[in-house]
C-alpha cells in the first residue's frame, strides 16, 4: 500500500480532526473539529465565527492538524498530519463546498445548508488547503516499516 492511499484510508475513515490555531500571542489551540474531505488535499469543517480557532485563523492562517484513528490498540498508530492554510469559505463557493461536505462513503452525514452557514447564521464553512502531509508509518509493533527499514514510530511525508 503506497502512502497517498494509507493517508486517504485513515482520512476516509475518520469523522474528526484536530485543528491546531495560535492566538496573537502566540499561544497554542486545538479543537476536534468534524470534517469532510474536498479532494486529495482539502478539508472542509463548520464552525461558529465565534470559536477560538475561528479567530485564531482569520488572523493566522497557518494552521497544523491531526487526523488519527483512536480505536486502535496502543502501538499500532494509524495518523495523518498536515501544515494546511485556511480560509473561511467565500459565500460564492458556499454551494460547490456543500455538495462535498456531507459526503462520506456514499451516505449523507449531515444536513448542512447555506442558510446554516451564512449570515445571519454565526456559523461558516472553512476550508484548509494542506500544503504538506504526512503519516504516522504503517508497521507492526517492534517491527520494521516496509518502506524505510526503521522499528521505531516514525513520520513520512505523503508526495
Amino acid at each position: 500500500m503506497s502512502l497517498a492511499s494509507h493517508a486517504r484510508d485513515i482520512i476516509e475513515s475518520n469523522l474528526y480532526l484536530v485543528l491546531s490555531t495560535v492566538d496573537a500571542d502566540g499561544r497554542p489551540w486545538t479543537s476536534p473539529v468534524y470534517f469532510a474531505p474536498a479532494g486529495e488535499r482539502d478539508f472542509l469543517w463548520a464552525s461558529e465565527t465565534t470559536a477560538r480557532h475561528s479567530v485564531n485563523l482569520a488572523e493566522r492562517p497557518r494552521v497544523s492538524f491531526a487526523v488519527f484513528d483512536s480505536a486502535v490498540e496502543p502501538y499500532h498508530g494509524r495518523a495523518v498530519y498536515a501544515d494546511a492554510e485556511a480560509v473561511e469559505v467565500p459565500a460564492g463557493d458556499v454551494e460547490r463546498a456543500l455538495a462535498l461536505y456531507p459526503r462520506r462513503d456514499g451516505r449523507d452525514v449531515t444536513l448542512l445548508t447555506r442558510d446554516d452557514v451564512t449570515a445571519p447564521s454565526g456559523y461558516r464553512l472553512y476550508r484548509a488547503s494542506v500544503s504538506d502531509l504526512w503519516v504516522l508509518c504503517p508497521r507492526a509493533p517492534r517491527e520494521p516499516c516496509e518502506l524505510h527499514g526503521l522499528a521505531k514510530d516514525h513520520r513520512a511525508r505523503v508526495r
